[in-house]
């Protein structure tokens, strides 16, 4: 089975060309031709001569994702389910709001970190993606962003399907060719980075100075609540995970995102707003708090209004940056929490 050429590094393409006797700007060629012109196929690649178009191709593939399925939403939110080239499938949603136009991507075909009320955590963890699989996903949604909307796409985030953090290497390099100059050249001041809190790679991240945003999918500041519903937090206590945003923030000076997802009768009393200012106050943040996407099986509901309203307000009162993001894409299981590849 051949190669795909994505997962070589610049150094790795180099050393090809020179072990076939190509003129020595070939790789540089390639490379260009990969990362920043988004090209699936070397038969494109139209500066190189057809012998070292047909040489790559004989050695390497280009493994592209493809759009399979698509959905509208009447919000105008689009969901893309993507197939890959194993026959796995992965969604991606472009999400428009006015001129701000987001794309959220997936990290991981499935995800294991079985939150209790995540359709996506109810799939098991098949496989990582690639970078090129990632930088893909941006890619077609870029181009479905222009075409539906005529707007550029103005923001990542990493909020799709899978734990970012357990697919570490393939998510920064695929960061690497979205915001460098090698490949999309998007700034990185546009890309989140969401993770379910994983205590060690949070200052992995920070000791690699990643220069993109960090959301933490809190969803409960009391250990027994997040335990319940996060399995993930028997591994990354409450306190552990403080500790590390604690040196993420020393290393980055960059402000921390707490995505709270509101659970009817599970997280949304006062008492858990108390819970939440006392966790956030430590650092500088702000809170975004989620309305709940019903999940057929799953067994919660969202808060009512009355529940949102004192939360948001008791946060208010501690001058808590906090803000309530309504749902985009409900009506196609294209909102946080929903993505499981239905159809």
């Amino acid at each position: 089975m051949k190669k795909d050429i994505r997962d070589l590094d610049l150094v790795d393409i180099k050393k090809f060309c020179q072990e076939n006797n190509m003129k020595p700007y070939v790789y540089k060629q390639v490379f260009s031709w990969l990362w920043n012109n988004s090209c699936s196929s070397f038969s494109d690649m139209s500066n190189l001569s057809k012998l070292n178009r047909d040489l790559f191709d004989k050695s390497f593939c280009i493994n592209k994702i493809e759009e399979d399925i698509e959905e509208r939403s009447e919000d105008g939110t689009i969901k893309i389910k993507f197939k890959l080239f194993d026959g796995h499938f992965v969604e991606g949603v472009l999400i428009p709001q006015n001129s701000r136009m987001t794309a959220c991507i997936s990290s991981q075909v499935g995800c294991s970190l079985s939150c209790n009320f995540c359709a996506t955590g109810k799939m098991s963890r098949i496989r990582n993606l690639t970078a090129g699989e990632i930088y893909d996903q941006v890619v077609l949604i870029s181009k479905k962003c222009l075409e539906v909307y005529n707007l550029p796409l103005t923001n990542i985030v990493y909020m799709g399907m899978g734990e970012p953090l357990l697919n570490y290497r393939n998510v920064i390099r695929s960061i690497h060719f979205i915001t460098s100059d090698e490949g999309l050249e998007m700034s990185y001041k546009r890309l989140t980075l969401s993770t379910s809190g994983i205590a060690k790679m949070i200052r992995r991240l920070a000791d690699d100075n990643i220069k993109v945003n960090l959301a933490l999918s809190l969803h409960a500041a009391s250990e027994e609540i997040r335990n319940n519903i996060m399995p993930i937090g028997g591994s990354n206590s409450l306190e552990d995970l403080r500790d590390s945003l604690k040196y993420y923030f020393s290393k980055t000076k960059r402000k921390i995102t707490y995505e709270y997802v509101l659970l009817k009768d599970v997280n949304d009393t006062v008492k858990d707003a108390d819970n939440l200012y006392k966790f956030t106050k430590h650092i500088p943040s702000k809170v975004n708090l989620i309305e709940y996407n019903p999940v057929y099986g799953l067994g919660f509901e969202k808060s009512s209004e009355k529940n949102t309203n004192l939360f948001i307000d008791y946060l208010d009162s501690r001058m808590v940056n906090v803000g309530l993001r309504r749902s985009r894409g409900k009506d196609i299981n294209a909102a946080c929490g929903q993505l499981a590849n239905k159809k």
